[in-house]
């Protein structure tokens, strides 16, 4: 009996997050049928939707009812300056600049800390973190923020990379990462 308890205690709090998932299809990609010329008797085959790119949308659900996002990765520049000209990477490393734009889609105001669930990957799949520098290319995002439905932010994040890494993709989630649902974009 306690083990049945205990069972559905432990099934209670861990089970509401959810399978994460990584969504690397822009919101506006939908798959097409191609259609068949009219002579010909053939199954319509549906195309591939595209990767996410920078450019494009993915929407994002945070942990509450409510939380819904569109996740514009605007810009990657790459290599950064820091907007402090006294600050500079590690030897041997350089700063990566994203600019983010974030537009509440739900029903609930939407509070965040957006580097917290940021990340570039490099070639070789490693996972780089936001650093605490700030970028020459333009505004940052706060510490925190504040959307209103339907209201948008817009802001750079920074991460510190080895010199010699190549972005490949870049990644956010909501709820400062917590969300078990992450956008991915292809970086060229």
């Amino acid at each position: 009996m306690l083990a049945l308890v205990l069972s559905g205690l432990f099934g209670a709090t861990t089970g509401c997050s959810g399978e994460a998932t990584v969504t690397t299809t822009p919101a506006s990609s939908r798959p097409v049928q191609e259609a068949a010329p009219a002579m010909e008797q053939s199954t319509p085959t549906p195309s591939r939707p595209a990767s996410a790119a920078v450019g494009t949308t993915i929407d994002l659900t945070g942990l509450e009812e409510g939380e819904n996002l569109a996740v514009t990765l605007v810009k990657v520049v790459d290599p950064a300056r820091a907007k402090n000209r006294y600050a500079t990477p590690e030897a041997g490393a350089r700063y990566v600049a994203v600019q983010f734009r974030l537009k509440n889609t739900g029903t609930a105001v939407y509070q965040d800390s957006p580097s917290n669930g940021a990340k570039v990957v490099d070639t070789q799949g490693q996972q780089f973190s936001a650093a605490y520098t700030e970028t020459s290319a333009g505004p940052e995002f706060p510490g925190s923020i504040t959307i209103a439905p339907a209201d948008t932010a817009l802001g750079f994040i920074t991460f510190e990379v080895p010199g010699t890494s190549k972005i490949a993709k870049v990644q956010f989630a909501t709820n400062s990462g917590f969300s078990p649902n992450t956008g991915q974009w292809n970086v060229p």
